[in-house]
């Protein structure tokens, strides 16, 4: 028999997103970074047709993706964080796979974990400083 309070519980449960490799429970690290289309091929990978893709981006210039989002989950098996791509399948199961590079360019407000190709090594080390020390780097002659 279930307890009361069991059976009243309104809060919802936990995301129930496994890990693709070992199967064990994910545990997030960021926020929901939500995905969005500005190509109509982009839509029709998603089901719709040529035409209806073609008019939607014809009137907006992107277009929510519901359903699909990216989001870093930490794995206790791997012991790192990674980024995954998400879908939702229906109301309790979801689609989990690596994210891969061509998906970062259809998020907004999220950074590219592999940097910026235009940007140097040099440039990205020193951003990441977060100390007074890094004047050893540029080797000042005096």
């Amino acid at each position: 028999m279930q307890r009361r309070c069991d059976r009243n519980r309104k809060r919802s449960k936990r995301r129930a997103i496994y890990c693709p490799n070992h199967g064990c429970c994910l545990e997030s690290r960021s926020q929901k970074y939500q995905l969005f289309a500005h190509r109509a091929g982009q839509l029709q990978q998603r089901g719709m047709s040529r035409r209806s893709a073609l008019m939607l981006v014809a009137n907006q210039t992107t277009v929510s993706l519901e359903g699909e989002w990216l989001e870093a989950f930490w794995c206790d098996q791997c012991q790192q964080t990674k980024w995954y791509h998400i879908c939702k399948s229906d109301e309790h199961t979801y689609k989990v796979s690596l994210a891969p590079q061509e998906l970062w360019q259809q998020v907004t407000g999220a950074i590219d974990p592999q940097g910026n190709p235009s940007v140097g090594e040099f440039t990205r080390r020193q951003a990441k400083v977060l100390n007074y020390r890094s004047i050893r780097d540029f080797q000042l002659v005096t």
